[in-house]
């Protein structure tokens, strides 16, 4: 007879047990590396395995569909320097998993200031000086982690939105560096539950918002073309009168300049108070597609930061699936955002039938 309780773990958790902590360990005598070692030197030897790993054989067909990205966003570049762009990308991605690890050691209350430079950040102080519950965005341009950690770093509480890391022993000391700075990593699943509990109480929270949101999300455009976006930033908005703030840390001296450090420089891009959008006729379109321009904006001024190896249009349209035509009132919503023009909103449109027909062709639902 077999008994039904087994004391031993499972085959998956005993791997656990001991593969985990084994990686933890290759990692942390990794890092104790990076540190023996002048950071400018690591993080240029990080930046040309990205690179030449992004030019790799291995990686064409990421890099084609980055460059074929590149081309709907930045239409004027030609092939080389798309191309060029993308390979960067890849060596501010490898600069950046440097930097992620050794930000508790360099962003300290004392000497921040030596690798963060501060823009004008007037929009962002007086709501949490004031304990007003704000949201403050960013995307995947720049080093978003820094941009939390100075604030925290600043005096103001953060709750910032991540995903765990699979390799627990690093996701605790992941929590516990990223804690003594005052910055509170909450986890992404289960996270709207948490969240408008923080807002009442008058608390920040930090958001990475340019993911793809899914069939579900709400399309708005980004880089010239409909994006699925987060409705769910919005409706916390709109719940809390929430303030939301879009900005980044943008990489200083890395290219075409060869000198190669820890700098960063905050820039605020967009301020929206409820009284922005209290009169829309519809509030959350347009808080959604504001919070996107403002993360348009912070691409387009470092687009060599940005990942371009994200599906950021992933996810079509409801009739760009359907092969419809183009929705007369997603038209007149496009049309009701101050910022558009008529000719931007063509854009749009022509680009929505043009994806329509693409995706009719070559019998698919979504893009690579």
């Amino acid at each position: 007879m077999v008994s039904r309780y087994d004391p031993r773990p499972e085959p998956r958790a005993m791997q656990s047990l001991v593969i985990q902590p084994a990686m933890y360990g290759a990692l942390r005598s990794l890092l104790v590396s990076v540190h023996a070692l002048p950071l400018a030197t690591v993080l240029r030897g990080a930046r040309s395995l990205g690179r030449s790993f992004g030019g790799s054989r291995l990686n064409r067909v990421r890099v084609s569909r980055a460059v074929d990205r590149l081309a709907v966003a930045m239409p004027e570049l030609e092939y080389e320097q798309r191309y060029e762009l993308v390979i960067q990308s890849y060596g501010h991605l490898a600069m950046l998993a440097v930097e992620l690890a050794v930000l508790p050691r360099y962003l300290s209350e004392d000497a921040w200031s030596d690798y963060i430079e501060l823009g004008s950040l007037d929009e962002v102080i007086r709501p949490l000086i004031d304990d007003e519950p704000t949201l403050l965005l960013t995307g995947h341009c720049g080093n978003w982690e820094a941009l939390g950690y100075t604030m925290a770093l600043l005096g103001f509480r953060m709750h910032v939105l991540y995903r765990p890391l699979d390799l627990r022993p690093a996701d605790a000391w992941l929590r516990q560096t990223r804690s003594r700075r005052g910055l509170e990593l909450v986890d992404k699943f289960g996270a709207m539950h948490k969240l408008p509990g923080l807002l009442s109480a008058g608390e920040s929270i930090g958001i990475v918002a340019d993911q793809n949101a899914g069939d579900r999300g709400m399309q708005v455009p980004f880089m010239g073309r409909l994006a699925s976006s987060y409705k769910s930033i919005g409706l916390m908005a709109i719940q809390h009168r929430a303030k939301i703030i879009v900005g980044n840390a943008r990489r200083l001296e890395m290219y075409p300049n060869e000198r190669v450090k820890l700098k960063y420089r905050i820039e605020i891009y967009d301020r929206i108070n409820p009284e922005d959008w209290e009169s829309h006729p519809d509030p959350l379109f347009y808080i959604t597609a504001r919070y996107r321009r403002a993360i348009e904006q912070s691409v387009r001024k470092a687009p060599e930061q940005y990942l371009w190896m994200h599906r950021i249009w992933k996810s079509r349209p409801r009739h760009e699936r359907l092969n419809k035509p183009f929705p007369k009132n997603l038209r007149e919503k496009l049309e009701s955002l101050p910022w558009m023009t008529d000719q931007e909103v063509e854009q749009i449109v022509d680009r929505s039938d043009r994806d329509r027909a693409f995706m009719l062709e070559q019998n698919i639902t979504h893009f690579k």
